[in-house]
């Protein structure tokens, strides 16, 4: 035996301390000691409400849902409302609410039950009830479920920068079928100012280009149609598209679009993308 060993022969005389209170032993309970009565008193705060109260008693007496002893379920139920009732009155009123189901459901499987119709099962007090309970346990494991996704500023932090930059315009593209259309126009208007003039006349679309350019250079920019000569028939339009198409080529001019459907501008290459919107 060590010398730590408790010697029951001779007990030690002084008395093992009953608490320490800042470091000092005491022996014995003070005469003058008031334990409050909320003290001792059992919370039930831990249960959201009477579902969950009673899906906790059937779940730890591990018996099934759809076949509830309402004898001994009723019982457990009402001793946890007498204790709560005994502390705290006002948290207690649903939970008498459904002491009182409760009480209305055992006492019906006491009663003889009706004679069920011909081929119908004969009706279960208990029906309802498990029908709540049931749903209320769907809905907690959804809610479970859910809680255990990553939560921001529970889980992780969210990182916020700041990035002080203006995206440039961006224009829409001119696809073939807008040039497609903006030539029928001119086509359909050359058409009605058309004479019947024969006339030889040496057309070129080198100079046809120094013209579009001359006219783009002061403006920078022009509409697709301005660049048209207004009463100009078929082989002059034809011309003037053809020096359109090839200065594109070269890249000497852009031709571009403020916004979809909106009318075709022609624009010098070098020339700022707002200027599209009026403000050169």
């Amino acid at each position: 035996m060590t010398d730590a060993a408790l010697d029951l022969a001779h007990p030690s005389p002084d008395p093992k301390p009953l608490a320490r209170v800042y470091g000092e032993a005491f022996t014995e309970l003070p005469h003058d000691l008031y334990i409050p009565p909320e003290a001792l008193e059992v919370f039930l705060e831990s249960f959201e409400g009477p579902l969950d109260l009673l899906l906790y008693l059937i779940r730890r007496q591990n018996v099934n849902v759809l076949d509830i002893p309402m004898a001994e379920l009723t019982r457990q139920y009402l001793g946890y409302v007498e204790m709560m009732r005994r502390t705290q009155l006002e948290l207690a009123a649903e939970y008498l609410l459904m002491a009182a189901v409760l009480i209305e459901i055992k006492s019906r499987l006491l009663l003889p039950k009706p004679p069920a119709p011909p081929g119908a099962e004969p009706e279960d007090p208990r029906a309802e009830l498990v029908r709540r309970l049931l749903e209320y346990e769907r809905m907690k494991q959804a809610a479970r479920a859910i809680d255990e996704h990553p939560l921001a500023d529970r889980d992780f932090a969210l990182v916020r920068v700041y990035i002080d930059h203006v995206a440039a315009v961006r224009l829409p593209d001119v696809r073939p079928d807008d040039l497609k259309a903006a030539w029928a126009a001119l086509i359909q208007r050359a058409r009605v100012n058309r004479h019947h003039l024969v006339t030889r006349e040496q057309l070129s679309v080198r100079s046809e280009m120094s013209r579009v350019l001359k006219l783009l250079e002061p403006v920078r920019y022009l509409e697709f149609t301005a660049l048209f000569a207004a009463h100009a028939d078929i082989p002059h339009l034809i011309v003037t598209f053809l020096a359109l198409l090839e200065l594109a080529r070269e890249q000497l001019v852009a031709i571009a679009q403020t916004e979809p459907y909106a009318p075709i501008h022609v624009t010098l290459s070098g020339a700022p993308a707002f200027a599209l919107d009026g403000d050169e």
